[in-house]
């Protein structure tokens, strides 16, 4: 019986282990090609741009910094920021969710609240 209590055990290690494999990484950057490249500060100007971190999203017109990060039960990860948007003062809470892709699964789809995909990144190269 003490066997089979392992066994058991193993297996749900095991299983935890691959369903946070599964999860999304953020250890390093996703970006687009204008978000990669401006990664350690504003290097060239782009009118679109997207750069996540595991701290923050940077669009070309507005930074969030992360509150909390809430794993999924599908791999997704839900976000609360604060948002500051350019020529604007204060900072505005949204939400939004990070998925793989369903085209590619070594990109990101960031998308709004609403549903709205923001667009997909690449982890930076």
């Amino acid at each position: 019986m003490r066997g089979f209590g392992l066994s058991v055990a193993m297996v749900l290690v095991l299983m935890a282990g691959q369903a946070s494999a599964a999860g999304i990484d953020l250890s390093k950057p996703y970006g687009d090609k204008y978000g990669c490249i401006n990664r350690n500060g504003q290097e060239v100007a782009a009118d679109q741009m997207l750069l996540l971190t595991d701290k923050e999203l940077i669009t070309a017109a507005s930074a969030c910094t992360f509150t909390k990060t809430q794993a999924q039960a599908d791999g997704s990860l839900v976000v609360t920021a604060t948002c500051e948007a350019e020529g604007e003062e204060g900072q505005e809470p949204t939400n939004f969710t990070i998925k793989r892709s369903a085209k590619n699964t070594k990109k990101l789809t960031i998308a709004d609240a609403d549903g709205n995909v923001m667009g997909e990144v690449s982890r930076c190269k």
